[in-house]
């Protein structure tokens, strides 16, 4: 079909418009004299050259039926399936932008979520609502329907030890606080679980994509179910005559927790869609990349776990415990730190303890991250994962002047919800780092030279 001059001329054409393409990604072409055509590239770039030897033996608007290209280009695809990436949003990169949106949405929706569940909590209106259903209730419009929810909360704990003196419009206040928080998370479910219907429809949700979401929807509804358990503690009569009214900590931290794990499934989902390779451009970054994810990983953790011991500070009003800094009164360390037994509930019931153990936290949490940036300061390593590192830094010095201004000023309600918000900002910069330092796939490995462009 071809002389032999011919073949020489298109194998000396193909190998131009490989080579260039090759170039443009920083490694040399070279032929390869195994069976199998291109197999040292990654798989975008052997279609790439398979398509380019094709354009030059079929003229432009004909049709050649050739079987031995067309194994190739199975052998091409069955490639990309081994060592390629799995996405988890199928129909192209207009899906994965639009999914990726929603979900950037859903947890920002949650984020918000903290934030009012915080202010709730501070103006103390979590107990203005006595009963709850899962479908949610109507607000009461008619001044009779506002007296009979009054009348309701008149027979709680919180109004017969706390509020006794309570108009109907201050009722009204915190009422209207609670009505909002329970309200703004149904609409987050309705949010999340229509535009999952349509993307479902429309094939975007892969079957692993599917799985994690419908885990966090679950867990979603759960929510509510916990708040619910959250409160019903509040409105029991407490042990002795001299106690205020208030929910138990370890619900209020397990509510706490709950929106916090279900605000990262989301965002680490929302980045995995957007993101599903790691900002790698050469192998030393890579390793770079790999002593960061080292110390970041447990620093997340700390980070976690200091923001559950503030849902126990918060659970036991120990904020207005001891309002001063760096010492916790007239001492250091108070002498009553471990007057509960067992000695295990002092670390969750008392007062001292519990402050003392957020103080702790919090100060290892700043050194952690200041660490963290020192020892990566000279390291090879992506811009974006340096920015990273020194806006979790920023945040952290931020988060520990917030928590001491929030005591020294008898926890307000502003600088306390801000104090909220901020560790849940930290653990988002935290999340961001770790999903930037992951290990690239296989198949980016292959393509990446030695050392980047300078930055």
């Amino acid at each position: 079909m071809f002389g032999r001059g011919t073949v020489w001329s298109v194998l000396r054409r193909g190998k131009e418009a490989c080579g260039g393409f090759h170039k443009l990604r920083g490694t040399p072409f070279s032929y390869s004299s195994s069976s199998t055509p291109f197999k040292f590239l990654s798989p975008p770039v052997s279609t790439h050259c398979f398509h380019a030897f094709r354009s030059q033996l079929i003229p432009k608007g004909h049709h050649v039926h050739v079987p031995q290209m067309r194994n190739f280009s199975k052998m091409v695809s069955a490639e990309q399936k081994e060592e390629g990436l799995k996405l988890l949003v199928s129909g192209g990169s207009r899906a994965q932008k639009l999914v990726g949106i929603w979900l950037f949405g859903s947890a920002a929706w949650v984020f918000s979520m903290v934030v009012l569940g915080g202010l709730t909590r501070l103006t103390r209106s979590g107990l203005s609502m006595t009963d709850w259903k899962f479908t949610g209730t109507l607000p009461p419009f008619s001044d009779e329907e506002w007296l009979q929810e009054f009348d309701k909360y008149k027979q709680s704990p919180e109004f017969k030890r706390v509020n006794r003196g309570m108009k109907i419009e201050e009722f009204k206040f915190i009422y209207w606080m609670e009505y909002a928080h329970r309200m703004w998370g149904r609409a987050l479910g309705v949010m999340f679980a229509l535009p999952y219907s349509y993307f479902l429809h429309k094939g975007y949700i892969t079957l692993r994509l599917g799985l994690r979401l419908s885990a966090l929807f679950a867990l979603g509804a759960g929510q509510g179910l916990i708040g619910w358990w959250m409160v019903k503690s509040g409105l029991e009569e407490p042990p002795s005559e001299y106690s205020q009214p208030r929910v138990s900590p370890y619900r209020l931290a397990a509510h706490l927790t709950s929106a916090f794990a279900i605000y990262c499934g989301l965002f680490w989902t929302a980045l995995s869609v957007v993101m599903p390779e790691p900002p790698a451009e050469s192998l030393t970054w890579v390793r770079g990349a790999a002593k960061v994810r080292r110390l970041a990983l447990p620093i997340s953790i700390l980070v976690g776990l200091t923001a559950v011991s503030g849902a126990f500070v918060a659970g036991n009003d120990a904020g207005h415990a001891f309002n001063t800094f760096p010492k916790m009164g007239d001492t250091w360390i108070p002498g009553d730190i471990f007057e509960m037994k067992p000695l295990i509930r002092n670390f969750f019931e008392n007062t001292a303890t519990v402050q003392l153990d957020h103080r702790i936290l919090a100060t290892a949490t700043l050194i952690s991250v200041s660490i963290l940036w020192w020892s990566t300061r000279k390291l090879e390593i992506h811009p974006a994962v340096r920015s990273v590192i020194g806006g979790a830094v920023g945040m952290a010095t931020l988060q520990v002047t917030l928590g001491i201004s929030t005591l020294l000023s008898y926890v307000p309600v502003s600088l306390g919800t801000a104090h909220q918000a901020g560790a849940l900002t930290l653990l988002t910069f935290m999340l961001l780092l770790n999903h930037t330092v992951r290990r690239p796939s296989l198949s980016l490995l292959k393509s990446l030279p030695q050392v980047g462009k300078a930055h």
